[in-house]
């Protein structure tokens, strides 16, 4: 198993939304395969709501109701990607040999 300041968050969270982590030796085992492949859906759902962001501003006719759920996927969305960023980020240092 890894050691604690190798441990990767996940990018979903536990109960009461608390955050889940992976200890494991193989990097390309089954759950860490599962992360990286939802980290990429994040990604990706996060680059189609940008789009339509841009789309929904734009327009004259959009009302409250619809500007609310956009800022609400956007915060979930925001979310996500600052998780898979963390995740991201933390396993870089733990690459790096100055981070010692």
């Amino acid at each position: 198993m890894t050691p604690r300041n190798e441990l990767r968050l996940l990018p979903w969270s536990g109960p009461e939304g608390k955050p889940c982590y992976l200890s494991t030796d193989d990097p390309d085992g089954y759950m860490s395969r599962l992360a990286d492949n939802i980290e990429s859906v994040q990604l990706g759902s996060a680059g189609e709501l940008l789009a339509h962001v841009h789309e929904t501003l734009d327009d004259q006719d959009a009302n409250p109701d619809d500007m609310r759920r956009l800022a609400r996927e956007l915060a979930g969305s925001l979310r996500d990607v600052l998780r898979v960023a963390t995740s991201r980020g933390a396993l870089l240092a733990v690459g790096d040999p100055h981070n010692i």
